[in-house]
């Protein structure tokens, strides 16, 4: 919600230490501006017309779901399916506040992520983790095979 009150930014804080309430807000409201504002982008000749607008909104949203199931089948088979699945979202999210507040959530999660993954101590873990997951099934194949050669597990006579 905009209340069109863009403080300094600064924040009082009490003598425990804590924020208000009201100041939270504020400090949200100010990280809030550096975003695109919440609401139908459709043209103004489009919202002033109120059947216009809502044969807009279920056209947006026809469209939108037609490349979310694209992406959900996708998923399975080859294909981005992700990716057209984050597309139909920002289709979603020209006309639609939840859409938009979904990509919102998404990208700053994925930011999160993206920094977590950089950090060189993940780095290695992921690496280490990574070289022990590979010894290990190298050693299962290994076995596998000294005991039944290259023979297809379906195709093993007397086991």
């Amino acid at each position: 919600m905009d209340t069109g009150s863009y403080g300094t930014g600064e924040v009082a804080v009490a003598a425990d230490g804590t924020k208000s309430d009201t100041d939270v807000a504020n400090s949200e409201a100010d990280v809030a501006k550096d975003e695109a504002p919440l609401g139908s982008r459709a043209p103004e000749f489009v919202r002033a017309r109120r059947m216009l607008h809502l044969s807009w909104q279920v056209a947006i949203f026809v469209v939108g779901l037609a490349v979310v199931v694209a992406g959900v089948i996708m998923l399975p088979l080859p294909g981005p399916g992700w990716i057209v699945i984050f597309g139909g979202m920002a289709i979603w999210a020209t006309e639609f506040v939840w859409a938009q507040l979904v990509l919102r959530w998404t990208k700053r999660k994925v930011t999160e992520a993206t920094q977590r993954a950089l950090d060189p101590k993940v780095r290695r873990r992921n690496i280490i983790l990574t070289s022990i997951g590979l010894v290990i099934v190298a050693g299962l194949v290994s076995l596998y095979v000294w005991k039944f050669g290259f023979e297809m597990p379906w195709n093993i006579k007397n086991q």
